[in-house]
């Protein structure tokens, strides 16, 4: 039997299901995205070792429930930013960036950078790569894909946020975060936070930054100064603002958080997918990528609530927004999916 023949039984089994399953939507059920190939796989295989006795994401994309890991063959694609006119896609076991062109998904370029590139930001008219194994941060041109600048920051760099005038770094495995002056990459300074940070969002005139080992969100004054520490679920993952709100992705409580930007207040848990990862806000709705499910959820910020559910390739992790479409890279397909939000 031929791939499509079993893709096309696959689903009509599926559907066959839902149909006769009380209490399920088709309206529910996860919609197709366009899947654009990357290649460039690997053909080793990545090896990690736990050193939390519980489940944890090791490096976003190795992940285990105990003892070791292994990855497959495969590029990784994890990150992704959108500059204006291109999505730029972090392939960390080639340590590359892929710059494609989101009118028509025509790759523009692949560009080396560090060791383990697992982060990226558009700001101040450039593109950032954090480094995790390298300990560093690289700023590229958006235009040629040269590097501008590498600067060192805490060990295990894996999350970026700006703030306008400067770019902060969340260190994994230094528990800090480091303030890089976007213009010309001057280190402010390094601040501590929880364990494990991996993701952050300014908002309110303050840094958010989630602490995945801590189950607790800290926010840090412009200064790196500690405003608050505030509980969340389990696993805390992406972070992205909307509006007066902070939503927090909790990877092992299959959950988001609502907290209030003003004073951190809990405002409420929704159950989304398995491994709620990355997450972005469109202006409109809440996209949320599930890494265990393999989907993203477009989610209702008002409510909670889920309005659609998109399939994505496999083990995807971040998301980025480029005004009309969503674009998710897939770690484990060595692809990354795209949709127009509607």
């Amino acid at each position: 039997m031929s791939r499509l023949s079993t893709k096309v039984l696959s689903a009509a089994v599926f559907l066959a299901v839902c149909a006769l399953t009380p209490g399920v939507s088709l309206s529910q059920q996860p919609q197709p995205m366009n899947e654009i190939p990357l290649g460039g796989g690997s053909s080793s295989t990545t090896t990690s070792t736990m050193t939390d006795a519980e489940a944890v994401p090791v490096s976003d994309g190795e992940t285990a429930t105990s003892g070791t890991v292994s990855s497959i063959a495969s590029a990784g694609p994890e990150a992704v930013a959108f500059d204006g006119t291109h999505v730029w896609v972090a392939t960390q076991f080639n340590n590359t960036v892929t710059k494609v062109r989101a009118s028509d998904g025509a790759f523009a370029g692949t560009f080396t950078v560090g060791n383990r590139p697992v982060a990226l930001l558009y700001a101040g008219g450039s593109i950032w790569v954090a480094n995790l194994l390298s300990n560093n941060v690289m700023k590229l041109s958006k235009d040629t894909g040269a590097i501008l600048g590498t600067y060192a920051v805490g060990t295990g760099p894996g999350g970026l946020a700006y703030d306008g005038t400067n770019v902060w770094v969340a260190n994994r495995n230094s528990n800090t975060v480091t303030k890089l002056k976007a213009n010309n990459g001057s280190n402010l300074g390094s601040f501590a936070v929880g364990k494990r940070p991996i993701a952050l969002a300014y908002a309110n005139n303050s840094l958010w930054v989630t602490n995945n080992f801590s189950n607790t969100v800290t926010r840090l004054s412009s200064a790196g100064a500690v405003l608050g520490t505030y509980a969340v679920g389990k696993g805390p993952f992406g972070v992205a603002v909307e509006g007066a709100n902070i939503w927090v992705t909790n990877y092992f409580g299959k959950s988001l958080t609502k907290l209030r930007a003003s004073d951190g207040f809990n405002l409420g848990t929704f159950a989304v997918g398995d491994g709620a990862a990355g997450m972005a806000f469109d202006g409109a709705n809440l996209w949320v990528v599930n890494n265990g499910d393999n989907t993203v959820m477009k989610v209702s910020p008002g409510d909670g609530g889920i309005l659609a559910i998109y399939k994505t390739g496999g083990g995807p992790f971040a998301i980025a927004f480029d005004g009309a479409r969503i674009w998710v890279p897939n770690f484990a397909s060595n692809s990354v999916s795209t949709a127009a939000v509607n």
